[in-house]
């Protein structure tokens, strides 16, 4: 054989994969921090504003009938949790609130799914705003009572609990995280392989 019919040869010889070859990885998806932290200040300000708007305006004033009496605006102070569970473990809540928040600026670095960032980005923001009413409003430092403005189908709360923009959040976004929990959904956005039958 010539060296031509050697070189010829070669080029028409379909390439072997062997174990010692590189397989290519699919890329990493792009991490969500912006989305998570949009979603999370979003929140943040929707809740300190409207606290602020509601103690300028409400402190001192009649509940205010809106939506044909769907809902009501009323100003409240919660010691407890939500639904005014446990009013005499405020410092409790306070810590619970901040170990929260450390858990989930911690696993915001793995977030590669844009529903996961929104869900961890409103339970963030939700808690930073209950949590910034426990730190800075009175009695004191750490034991803070919450603002609560939101009365569904009465203005007393005896329907539902009164509630506020930042309860909201952390509903909505325990909600999402428990449906892509169920949905197998991690937080880098795989997905379980389906078995084939």
């Amino acid at each position: 054989m010539t060296a031509a019919d050697a070189e010829s040869a070669a080029r028409e010889e379909p390439v072997r994969m062997t174990a010692t070859t590189p397989v290519q990885a699919a890329p990493a998806r792009p991490r969500r921090l912006g989305v998570f932290a949009a979603v999370a200040v979003a929140a943040l300000l929707a809740d300190v504003l409207s606290k602020a708007l509601v103690v300028a305006k409400l402190k001192n004033h009649a509940p205010v009938r809106t939506l044909d009496g769907v809902v009501y605006l009323v100003y409240t102070r919660n010691s407890g949790a939500a639904f005014s569970v446990g009013a005499g473990a405020t410092l409790l809540f306070t810590l619970v609130a901040a170990g929260i928040v450390a858990v989930i600026i911690r696993f915001a670095a793995k977030l590669r799914s844009v529903a996961w960032a929104i869900s961890l980005g409103l339970i963030l923001g939700g808690a930073l705003g209950n949590l910034g009413d426990r730190i800075f409003r009175a009695p004191s430092v750490g034991r803070g009572h919450v603002v609560d403005w939101i009365s569904v189908f009465a203005d007393d709360g005896h329907v539902w609990p009164i509630f506020n923009i930042a309860d909201s959040a952390v509903v909505c976004g325990a909600v999402l995280a428990a449906i892509l929990a169920i949905r197998g959904i991690e937080l880098d956005g795989a997905r379980p392989r389906r078995s084939r039958s």
